[in-house]
C-alpha cells in the first residue's frame, strides 16, 4: 500500500536530516500539532530541543546533535570545529570527544542565547560563509579552519590544524589564503598567513613547518625539494625533504609511536631503496627539530657538505652552536 502524501513528505525530510525534522518544517508538510503530539507519546519521535524531534528514543548520534542545533536556531549552520567535523567525519574530532559542544554560526545580527551543548558564534556576512545546501548546513571549510587555528591554545596546535587540513586534501593553502582575505580581524592574522605561506613551499605537519623554521631556514641550510614523489615498487610515496644533488633524503617522524607494525616496516623499505640507489635518509624527529635544533643544523652541515655542498650555515644567534 503506498505511503500517504504527508508521510512521504515528512519521511524524505527524516532522510535528508539524519532523522532529525523540527515542529516548523511538520507542519509546512501540511500535518497538525497533534499529529506531532501522537507520535512522541507513541515513542516514534523525541525531543532534541524545543521544537525539534529525532525519530527514535535512544542516544543522538553527533551529526543529530548537529542537525538538531542547525534546527532550532535556524536560519544557521555548523561553525569552527564541528563545520570540520561535518566534512572530515572520523578522520577529525574534538579532542574533548562527545563533551565538546557543537558550534552554530547565526547572523551577527540575531539576539539568540547558546543552550546546553551548543555554542554560537555571532557570524558577519553569515550568508557569503554558509554553504546551505550541503548536509548539516555549514559554514566553508576554509573559514572553519582559519577560525579554528586562531583560537588555538598555542603556535603549534594551530599549526596542527592549518597542516591537518591541506594534508588531508580537503582544502589547499591557496585556498586558505583566499579564505583569508575575508577575514580582515581574524586574531594572530599575519602569523598565520605566514605559516599557510609555508604550507604552500610543501609542509605538510607541524614537525615539518618546525624544521623549515628552526633548523633550515635560520641557519641558512639548503632549501629543499619538499614532498618529492617516488615509486617503491608499485605503490607512490612521497618524501619529506629530498636534497637530489647530494643523493640525501630527510624524513621528520612526527609519530611518538608507529600506528603498526606495517607502518614502521613500509618506512624502513623505503629507506633500504634509497640506500641501494647509493642515496642516505636521515630520520628527524620532535627532539632534534624542536630541543636542538642548532645542533641539528650543525650535524646536517658536516652531512651536506661531506655530500657536495659548498655554500655556509649561519649562526641563528648569540647562543647557536654553529
Amino acid at each position: 500500500m503506498p505511503m500517504d502524501p504527508l508521510a512521504a513528505a515528512v519521511s524524505r525530510i527524516l532522510s535528508a536530516q539524519n532523522g532529525v525534522i523540527s515542529r516548523r518544517q511538520v507542519l509546512a508538510a501540511g500535518a497538525a500539532p497533534h499529529d506531532i503530539a501522537r507520535r512522541v507519546r507513541r515513542r516514534e519521535w523525541s525531543p532534541l530541543l524545543p521544537g525539534v524531534f529525532v525519530a527514535h528514543t535512544g542516544e543522538p548520534s553527533w551529526r543529530q546533535r548537529a542537525w538538531a542545533g542547525v534546527l532550532y536556531y535556524w536560519p544557521a549552520a555548523l561553525a569552527d570545529e564541528s563545520a570540520m567535523q561535518a566534512v572530515e567525519g572520523s578522520a577529525w574530532s574534538d579532542p574533548r570527544g562527545d563533551r565538546a559542544p557543537v558550534v552554530i554560526a547565526v547572523h551577527s545580527a540575531r539576539n539568540v542565547r547558546a543552550r546546553s551543548g551548543y555554542r554560537l558564534r555571532w557570524v558577519s556576512g553569515f550568508e557569503t560563509q554558509v554553504q546551505s545546501h550541503v548536509s548539516p548546513p555549514r559554514i566553508r571549510f576554509e573559514d572553519a579552519v582559519l577560525h579554528v587555528a586562531a583560537r588555538a591554545s598555542d603556535d603549534w596546535s594551530a599549526i596542527e590544524t592549518l597542516a591537518s587540513a591541506c594534508g588531508s586534501r580537503r582544502t589547499t593553502p591557496g585556498r586558505l589564503g583566499e579564505a583569508m582575505a575575508r577575514h580582515a580581524r581574524l586574531p594572530r592574522r599575519r602569523w598565520l598567513a605566514a605559516v599557510i605561506d609555508d604550507l604552500a613551499e610543501g609542509t605538510c605537519s607541524v614537525l615539518e613547518h618546525g624544521f623549515l623554521t628552526r633548523v633550515e631556514r635560520p641557519h641558512g641550510l639548503p632549501r629543499p625539494r619538499r614532498q618529492p614523489a617516488g615509486r617503491l615498487g608499485d605503490r607512490r610515496i612521497y618524501r619529506d625533504a629530498g636534497y637530489e644533488e647530494l643523493a640525501l633524503f630527510v624524513e621528520l617522524d612526527g609519530r611518538l609511536f608507529h600506528e603498526s607494525a606495517s607502518v614502521r616496516d613500509a618506512d624502513l623499505d623505503r629507506d633500504l631503496e634509497a640506500a641501494g640507489d647509493g642515496r642516505l635518509t636521515v630520520r628527524l624527529g620532535w627532539g632534534q627539530v624542536f630541543d636542538r635544533p642548532c645542533h641539528t643544523a650543525a650535524r646536517l652541515t658536516t652531512l651536506f657538505q661531506g655530500r657536495g655542498w659548498s655554500g655556509q650555515p649561519r649562526r641563528c644567534g648569540p647562543a647557536c652552536v654553529l
